[in-house]
């Protein structure tokens, strides 16, 4: 068995998720703040989560694939470096108050949003090519921390910052990353590559023959990461909103409230992950349940919206993205064999940011028109993926890998 090695190293590789996870997070508080200084809808402020999320989501396979061949810090380290000057070009362009200065805050989400393709993903693959056997389920677990302590922290984070001036958050970036870029270069000493990487071409071969032996379960796993993660970042993007026109919630006491629903999310991930133990049929179940209680909780809030039970149903959502993220993961990694697992894992996160890019301007869109309508056309999705992974899931295709 491979020991830990110096904790700077695992410090360093856990900051990498820690400061990729902040990308939407820390913002989601301040965009009432931003819709209201630049004068834009729901729907148009929504794209500074979208434009983050879907160039990291297109970008992941290529970051992946450049990693094999270059080497996973030749990738991480660019990456956190162009995250952190997507940052500091946003918020500069916020702070001059230029005639483009939105135009000019989404360029620099989408550079962020390149540069996040390589960090947290390559991390996780980093710290699987340095450990084995029980070190590296110990790694990764302290990784996977870090990144759950930044989806808690990030939205106080966020806040506390936009309560000084709500383009705040954009400075924090560059400097967190060009510390994070810092610490992997210099602390984590990467291993030589074992085997030449595939070509191009067999990376396109291998993902037919893995879809060909796979559809139904993944393309309901794919579903329900995606699903999870769209309903849950619309959820936050619409109690940003209504904190502060319901509550009157502003700076960190907004954040805190923000952040509760998430607290929630990551304390059933961390319990999820020792209930299901590895039991295929337990995770299915886990998957199925979240799915129903994420869609129950929709369908409440069209009831529980002025009532002290309000928050309550949201942190029920939270409970049940916690059921379903850590069980889907573990489902989809089991559906390929250790020679593609890292392609899978890499178009998997791929689907993930892509449900979070929607999730935004989806309940923007329909914030605008009907809540009711929004909360139970939602529901009903949630619902509806939680039949596709009840009849598509087979227990046998998995336990057979």
């Amino acid at each position: 068995m491979t020991p830990l090695p110096q904790s700077g190293t695992l410090a360093a590789l856990s900051g990498v998720p820690f400061v990729m996870v902040l990308g939407n997070s820390m913002l989601i508080p301040v965009l009432p703040a931003m819709a209201g200084a630049l004068g834009l809808s729901a729907l148009h402020v929504s794209l500074v989560i979208t434009l983050f999320s879907v160039p990291a989501g297109l970008v992941i396979p290529l970051a992946g694939f450049l990693s094999d061949r270059l080497g996973r810090k030749a990738v991480i380290v660019p990456g956190l470096l162009l995250y952190g000057l997507g940052g500091l070009l946003a918020g500069l362009a916020a702070a001059l108050h230029g005639k483009e200065t939105f135009a000019a805050v989404l360029t620099g989400r989408v550079l962020q949003g390149i540069g996040a393709a390589g960090t947290a993903p390559l991390a996780m693959a980093l710290a699987g090519d340095l450990f084995q056997g029980r070190a590296r389920s110990r790694a990764l677990g302290i990784i996977e921390a870090a990144n759950g302590f930044g989806k808690v922290l990030s939205p106080v984070l966020g806040a506390a910052l936009g309560s000084w001036a709500w383009f705040a958050p954009f400075f924090l970036f560059p400097a967190l990353c060009v510390l994070a870029a810092g610490a992997v270069g210099w602390a984590v000493k990467e291993p030589g590559a074992h085997r030449a990487p595939p070509s191009l071409g067999r990376y396109k071969q291998m993902l037919r023959q893995i879809f060909a032996r796979k559809v139904p379960l993944l393309a309901s796993g794919f579903a329900a990461g995606m699903g999870a993660l769209l309903l849950l970042f619309g959820v936050l993007f619409y109690l940003s909103e209504h904190l502060e026109k319901a509550y009157g919630l502003e700076g960190v006491a907004k954040g805190l409230a923000l952040a509760v629903p998430v607290l929630f999310m990551c304390g059933t991930s961390f319990l999820s992950g020792l209930v299901a133990k590895k039991q295929v049929a337990r995770m299915k179940f886990m998957v199925v349940a979240g799915l129903l209680i994420i869609a129950a909780g929709l369908i409440g809030l069209v009831w529980v919206r002025h009532t002290w039970l309000h928050f309550a149903v949201i942190s029920l959502i939270g409970v049940g993205t916690g059921l379903v993220l850590p069980c889907v993961n573990t489902l989809i990694t089991g559906a390929a064999r250790a020679s593609e697992r890292g392609l899978i894992t890499a178009l998997y996160g791929s689907v993930r940011f892509f449900g979070v890019a929607a999730g935004p301007p989806l309940f923007g869109l329909l914030l605008e028109r009907s809540l009711a309508a929004l909360f139970l056309l939602a529901g009903a999705g949630a619902g509806l993926v939680a039949l596709l992974a009840q009849f598509l899931i087979r227990v046998g295709e998995i336990q057979k890998n």
